[in-house]
């Protein structure tokens, strides 16, 4: 009898060992009642969102629509990539879109649900897709001042596979009287008034910028909402990183064959070469790049001329996001120049430019090579 009472006994003595942790927890919690938590706690109710951001920054009641029917876009695509595999959203569409791409099944889906999001939002007036041959004129009586290019699902053609996507977007102003045409959104990137991605993967990452630095949001699906983080902008100290298809070196020119070769094999006494890192996807290899540092190019060369990414909807948002990051993005050497892609005027609204993009220590390595 006395050894069972002894074996109870100690099972109390540890149980209660392990209490008291669990009550100093408790104690230390009740202390701090009317402490502000940090965001994503369930007593914060301090947060701020997209639209809250837009009018505390500028007031502007059109753009910050705008961004309301933009983030509802987001969270219908990302339902849809999430659910690609249990609805059959997987593979092609048997389909072309208007730069002669093959087009899967969730491009059609994504393009579907932004256009009918941004017409439906009042602030529209004329938008360009990726997936769409001519611009679309939104009817007079849902007409607002704002002309959209998109990118509905950035590297869809890694979906099959589970690689990150995302959604690319540029916004101008028309300032034209008359009838709207495509060249009320045919401008150079200089003349934007706002600029994003977002990106579908392990987290759901809103950047954007308004002209004014870039900020990040992320998408906190317990209330449904793009929760404000704070501001991005490319490290102090960035990463030696080069991202690139490696697969089109034969057809590059000299110079960023050179380029990419010092990258990999440095000549300096103890400098180490740089890592190769390639997704495939604009959105994430960009990402990266402003994250960590380092150099994302799609140079022009003997197959493409004018490069592979295009200019409204990839080339002239990334770059804005890029320089407003404080990273550069040229062209390398284009059309006998070498320039900023802001700069650059797009002749169609499918129109390509080179890119060359990052760190300013990584592109200067580059640039300097036309010197």
């Amino acid at each position: 009898m006395s050894l069972i009472l002894t074996r109870i006994e100690a099972k109390l003595i540890l149980y209660l060992r392990a209490l008291v942790p669990v009550v100093f927890v408790l104690n230390r919690m009740a202390g701090m009642a009317g402490t502000k938590r940090a965001t994503g706690e369930v007593t914060d109710t301090n947060v701020e969102t997209v639209t809250t951001f837009i009018m505390r920054e500028s007031k502007d009641r059109e753009l910050a629509v705008f961004m309301n029917a933009m983030t509802l876009s987001f969270k219908f695509i990302v339902r849809a990539v999430r659910k690609a595999g249990i609805s059959d959203l997987y593979g092609l569409a048997g389909l072309e879109n208007s730069s002669g791409d093959d087009v899967k099944k969730l491009d059609l889906l994504s393009d579907e649900i932004m256009c009918n999001a941004l017409v439906n939002s009042g602030t529209c007036a004329l938008l360009v897709s990726e997936e769409q041959e001519a611009p679309i004129i939104v009817p007079a009586h849902l007409r607002g001042s704002l002309c959209v290019a998109f990118d509905p699902l950035d590297g869809s053609s890694n979906i099959d596979c589970n690689v990150s996507t995302g959604t690319i977007f540029s916004v101008f102003k028309k300032t034209s009287e008359g009838e709207l045409s495509a060249a009320d959104i045919l401008k150079p990137g200089t003349e934007m008034v706002a600029a994003g991605y977002c990106m579908y993967g392990s987290a759901i990452d809103l950047i954007v910028t308004f002209m004014k630095g870039v900020h990040r949001f992320t998408l906190d699906d317990s209330i449904g909402e793009f929760v404000h983080m704070g501001p991005m902008a490319f490290p102090s100290v960035p990463k030696k990183i080069y991202s690139c298809n490696e697969g089109n070196y034969s057809l590059w020119d000299p110079k960023i064959q050179a380029a990419v070769e010092k990258f990999k094999n440095p000549q300096g006494a103890g400098e180490k070469p740089y890592a190769a890192r390639y997704v495939g996807s604009m959105v994430s290899d960009v990402h990266r790049t402003i994250l960590y540092g380092g150099i994302f190019l799609y140079p022009a060369d003997k197959k493409s001329t004018k490069g592979k990414l295009r200019l409204l909807y990839e080339g002239l948002p990334m770059a804005s996001i890029i320089e407003q990051a404080g990273g550069v993005a040229s062209t390398g050497l284009f059309n006998g120049k070498v320039g900023r892609i802001l700069d650059v005027v797009p002749e169609h609204i499918h129109d390509r430019c080179p890119i060359i993009m990052g760190s300013p220590r990584d592109t200067a390595k580059v640039l300097s090579l036309y010197d």
